[in-house]
């Protein structure tokens, strides 16, 4: 039992420190506008991925094999939101661009705006459909029983938001403020680029 839960521990801590929309999210909130900010997103962020896990423990790679028309939706989806955000993180790069940089922190957004953008992003995230619905499902097999289910359960939700919490506090450090400064335009341009890569990307690949 200890042994499987290392082991999806390990698993999932990689698939945590591989760089994706909820990564570039949380890094971006907590350099371009506050730590409070950044950790309503990660709260968000646990929260998709606690539905994620919960569903998986349910069964969702049988889910997503019977009903291959909910997997089309789901990353058509997911991949329209990161493209929309990928849109507005662009914009937002453009007007940053045509006016003057002499103010030191961009518009604040509502935590609650924070939380739910965090959340939908997760759930819209491409990595957390694949991961969550085949390598995730490995584990916890009809051998796996209700204990150590909620026993992983509760270990993904923390760990999450443990890594999260730990990126939301490093780029929202005075010297990475100051650097989101000078390059605010192409920080938020570089983002705003992945995000709409990464919606098109799973539009195209389903």
């Amino acid at each position: 039992m200890l042994m499987l839960f290392f082991t999806v521990a390990l698993v999932h801590l990689v698939a945590l420190m591989s760089p994706g929309p909820d990564f570039f999210f949380v890094s971006q909130t907590a350099v371009s506008r506050s730590r409070k900010e950044a950790m309503m997103g990660v709260f968000g962020i646990t929260c998709g991925v606690m539905v994620w896990s919960g569903v998986a423990l349910l069964g969702l790679n049988l889910i997503l094999e019977k009903m291959a028309w909910l997997h089309n939706i789901i990353m058509v989806g997911g991949g329209l939101y990161l493209c929309w955000m990928g849109y507005q993180m662009l914009r937002g790069a453009l007007k940053k661009q045509e006016t003057s940089a002499e103010e030191p922190h961009v518009e604040l957004a509502t935590s609650g705006r924070s939380f739910m953008k965090g959340l939908l992003t997760n759930l819209a995230n491409p990595k957390a459909i694949i991961y969550f619905g085949s390598v995730f499902s490995l584990f916890v097999g009809d051998s796996v029983g209700a204990g150590a289910r909620w026993g992983i359960f509760v270990l993904i939700a923390l760990e999450t938001f443990a890594w999260f919490t730990v990126v939301a506090s490093l780029f929202a450090l005075p010297a990475m403020r100051r650097g989101y400064q000078r390059l605010a335009k192409w920080i938020d341009g570089f983002a705003g680029a992945l995000f709409a890569g990464f919606g098109i990307h799973l539009i195209i690949s389903r």
